[in-house]
């Protein structure tokens, strides 16, 4: 695997914490980012207790700063200042790859409602709040926080990766395949961010329904990988 080295923003939530735990046990050194940098290093604490690894602890700014990949898992209603605080650490080669779902939950709605975003998604809205030579990618959306976090039982599933160009859509492909059992779905372009997204609001109300919180996807009808 090319990417050994992957700060995670948002890493002490549920998704962010259990995305950066699994990858700790892959061998790939995390950093976690928070804006608070002592729950950072908490975080990290815990992870390295839970799997071990090479995992530590960092303010937002200096986590983006530090790896070649920043995957960002926030609540929506975080994200833009999230990014507008750390887009001067961002380097030109940096793959950020944004996890975010604009669901009604952020603004106090309902989660299996679907906001509107001016852009067209909230990955085009993470591109139009960094500096124009990032290359992002949107992916992870589909992955339940419970079953992330749920370390005594992998994980299965497809995982819909879209950006701005296909070697960086390769690259966090390598990612998803870290993770046991997941398989990487080269979904094309960011536009497809505004389809994507919503799948993640389609997936509560099917969780609520059929009284789980592991809900996920798997496309058929592929060649085998």
């Amino acid at each position: 695997m090319a990417t050994r080295k992957v700060a995670v923003i948002g890493g002490t939530g549920a998704e962010g914490f259990g995305l950066a735990s699994r990858w700790a046990r892959a061998g790939i050194e995390i950093v976690i980012g928070s804006r608070a940098e002592e729950r950072a290093e908490d975080a990290a604490a815990k992870i390295k207790d839970l799997v071990g690894g090479t995992v530590s602890g960092l303010g937002n700014e200096a986590a983006a700063a530090s790896a070649p990949i920043v995957v960002v898992t926030v609540p929506f209603a975080a994200q833009a200042g999230i990014y507008r605080s750390i887009a001067n650490s961002i380097g030109p080669d940096t793959i950020v790859v944004d996890c975010t779902v604009p669901v009604g939950a952020s603004v106090g709605d309902k989660a299996t409602h679907v906001l509107g975003v001016w852009e067209g998604s909230a990955a085009q809205q993470a591109q139009s709040l960094l500096p124009k030579e990032t290359t992002v990618c949107a992916g992870f959306h589909a992955l339940a926080a419970a079953a992330l976090s749920d370390l005594d039982r992998e994980m299965e599933g497809d995982v819909l990766v879209c950006g701005t160009n296909k070697a960086a859509r390769l690259e966090v492909g390598e990612l998803v395949t870290a993770i046991p059992d997941l398989r990487f779905i080269d979904a094309g372009s960011l536009e497809n961010a505004r389809i994507i997204e919503p799948i993640t609001a389609l997936l509560i109300g099917i969780n609520r329904r059929y009284k789980t919180d592991r809900a996920g996807i798997k496309m058929t009808g592929l060649p085998p990988t």
